[in-house]
């Protein structure tokens, strides 16, 4: 007896590809590792424009938890971005002299997320 092979919606694929891609970016933002989040970017631009000829009319009871572990995801992608960036452009201006403090680089701040 044949079995009859069950596909996956194009949808969940590509999701179920963007939540990897987004915690491969995760990984690469926590090692610092430049190549890797290149990578990444083309990944998810690449992943957007497939989803976008979905559309979000496509989303079903499989597919809306997937979305929204996936805005999940990049939220928290986008946070730890802004947060390197930031202490960066703090290190950055406390070596040209432009830091209120005493002279000192500023340390490595962590607050968690504001939810």
């Amino acid at each position: 007896m044949a079995e009859t092979l069950t596909l996956a919606p194009p949808l969940a694929v590509s999701l179920r590809q963007m939540i990897a891609v987004l915690e491969r970016e995760r990984q690469a933002l926590a090692a610092l590792d430049a190549d890797g989040l290149v990578g990444a970017a083309q990944d998810k631009e690449a992943l957007c424009d497939a989803l976008a000829a979905i559309g979000p009319q496509a989303l079903d009871g499989e597919t809306r938890p997937l979305a929204e572990t996936a805005r999940q995801l990049n939220e928290v992608n986008r946070r730890v971005r802004n947060l390197l960036a930031a202490n960066v452009a703090a290190r950055i201006e406390a070596l040209g002299g432009r830091s209120r403090a005493s002279g000192r680089l500023p340390r490595a701040t962590y607050a968690p997320a504001q939810g």
